[in-house]
């Protein structure tokens, strides 16, 4: 349909919104306990987030894609719309992921170390994580300009 048509965009930026905003919790969330310990033997020790995404199938692009070709082909066919179909699934899907990854650090006056002195640490790069941080705020703030400039063609259509 062509109402469905008209706010795609608006349901891919906040896709991409949805994506960055979970990147920079979990970029946030390895930054405040990058240097948490736990009692040697213990499990109880923050485990470093990641957030893997998952974009469209292959199959299903190439669907849509040629679903589009033919759309366009034929005469007197809705140039916008079409079906639709095809359509489901085909925005990033993200999990948060743990890691198992730790460091030690000799400290043996830390109340965490074991008996020989060394601390349990996540293994958490400050680098990666305030790159992370950095090119995730960048992508937010270019999902919500194309959101803008989304309402203003929507806005100048409306003038006509």
């Amino acid at each position: 349909m062509l109402p469905d048509r008209i706010f795609t965009a608006f349901q891919t930026s906040a896709q991409g919104l949805a994506v960055q905003r979970e990147k920079i919790s979990a970029a946030s969330r390895n930054i405040a306990n990058a240097g948490t310990s736990a009692p040697a033997g213990s499990d109880k020790i923050y485990r470093p987030q990641a957030v893997e995404t998952k974009g469209p199938a292959r199959e299903n692009f190439g669907k849509l894609l040629l679903e589009s070709v033919n759309n366009l082909n034929r005469p007197g066919s809705n140039r916008i719309g079409g079906s639709g179909e095809g359509r489901s699934g085909l925005g990033p899907q993200f999990k948060v992921v743990e890691s198992d990854n730790f460091r030690m650090e000799f400290d043996p006056n830390h109340p965490d170390a074991d008996e020989n002195g060394m601390v349990r640490y996540p293994d958490i790069d400050m680098i990666r994580e305030m790159t992370q941080m950095v090119t995730a705020t960048r992508l937010y703030e270019a999902n919500l300009s194309a959101i803008e400039a989304e309402k203003e063609i929507i806005k100048r259509s409306m003038d006509i």
